[in-house]
């Protein structure tokens, strides 16, 4: 790993361990995603036996919480620096995994997971703010890819980590877990971790500079564009995240296996971000993410149509169908990391702002197109594949019109 070092003045970690302590705090937001996963059936059996498809909104209440939470955390990083932001979001965090533990009704933990969703929404949006604090451009997106790297080996993990935690404790016990976790992450960073924000560069919290500065965020047409094509891939993620483990379950029968096949989905996908690193460089971030548009959207048609047509059905459809969710997961390691990097690049003055606007803006959006499609499951892939074709070929048209905005703006150079 080999990326040039930032200013001495902010150069206080070694570069691999910054990495990883960043992969951690990341993590927190996916092992509270993929952990709940084989807990969903029994939650369902205990909370909400009525209507057991009501499961996925615990997915989808922790993703909204994130969501309204991100648009605070950036400002509130900007103007009380990366370090406060992080550890009092963690508190919040561990809060809300303190009260699921001890829900009583479904309501309660939908609630408690919107909490846990706010609080971790500090980590999440200061920690990008940070690595721009440090980094820029495609050192950015390389930096961040390599996080990702690390980060893939939690998704792959959580759900057999959560089967476990389960089978032994019950799923009331996945709730301690996170709480334990969030207080690893928490305690490494703010041992380890100096400020990156110095007083000088900070923003008052007060409404007209956070007015200001998000009129320049979302007047800008490429953070417009960027914001937009996030909300689809993000779209794309929870419907599957949400939908996956009712599909292995219900359509294939393999609801046992599935932390395992998880893992292995995973595992694959998590090779997108070694192939990003080792390409954005010389490809490009913007060329990175329209050709895995491209692709993705022309492997979603094809196995639409082969489900539509009757060639695909029932288990013998299972490897086709794994493979292709391990495309989805492959899509999000070769574009998020280099959507973020585009969006924040124009933005490093009110990095928190931008990351903030762009990721919380871009959450409450794809839990809204996220929302329907996993309303219409109808116990096969059908709806899910046919929502991830829509959202990636409308993301693909708009990586069209960013293109052609930065062919008019280097003609007008």
């Amino acid at each position: 790993m080999t990326i040039e070092q930032p200013d001495a003045v902010l150069r206080r970690l070694p570069v691999v361990e910054f990495v990883i302590l960043l992969a951690t705090l990341f993590a927190m937001t996916a092992f509270s995603i993929d952990a709940m996963l084989p807990a969903l059936p029994e939650i369902a059996r205990d909370l909400t036996p009525e209507n057991p498809n009501r499961a996925q909104l615990i997915i989808t209440s922790f993703v909204l919480g994130m969501g309204l939470g991100t648009f605070a955390a950036g400002p509130l990083s900007d103007s009380f620096g990366r370090r406060a932001t992080i550890l009092v979001g963690a508190l919040i965090y561990a809060i809300g995994a303190l009260l699921a533990w001890k829900a009583p009704t479904f309501e309660w933990m939908l609630l408690a997971r919107l909490l846990q969703g706010l609080g971790v929404a500090g980590p999440r949006i200061a920690g990008m703010a940070l690595v721009r604090d440090l980094y820029s451009g495609r050192q950015m997106a390389q930096l961040i890819s390599f996080v990702m790297m690390i980060f893939t080996l939690v998704p792959a993990v959580a759900p057999l980590i959560g089967s476990f935690i389960i089978a032994g404790f019950g799923w009331r016990a996945v709730f301690v877990a996170f709480i334990l976790f969030a207080a690893l992450a928490t305690i490494w960073f703010g041992v380890r971790q100096p400020e990156t924000l110095p007083p000088a560069r900070r923003l008052p919290l007060s409404a007209r500079p956070m007015i200001r500065a998000a009129k320049e965020v979302l007047s800008n047409r490429t953070v417009v564009l960027v914001l937009a094509v996030q909300s689809l891939t993000f779209a794309s993620l929870f419907s599957t995240l949400s939908a996956t483990q009712q599909i292995f379950d219900h359509y294939f029968g393999r609801g046992a296996e599935f932390p395992y096949w998880f893992a292995v989905i995973a595992l694959l996908a998590g090779t997108a971000s070694i192939v990003n690193a080792r390409l954005v460089v010389r490809v490009g971030m913007r060329r990175m993410a329209e050709v895995t548009y491209a692709a993705q959207t022309v492997l979603s048609l094809v196995l639409a149509a082969l489900f539509a047509s009757g060639v695909l059905s029932g288990p013998d459809s299972f490897p086709i169908y794994l493979g292709w969710t391990v495309s989805v997961f492959f899509m999000v390691g070769l574009t998020l990391g280099n959507l973020n990097a585009i969006g924040l690049e124009p933005m490093g003055h009110i990095a928190g702002m931008a990351a903030s606007l762009m990721t919380a803006l871009a959450t409450v959006i794809s839990v809204i197109i996220a929302y329907p499609i996993g309303r219409v499951f109808d116990d096969t892939p059908r709806p899910l594949i046919i929502g991830v074709l829509i959202c990636s070929a409308l993301a693909y048209g708009l990586m069209q019109l960013l293109k052609r905005q930065e062919t008019q703006g280097t003609r007008r150079q």
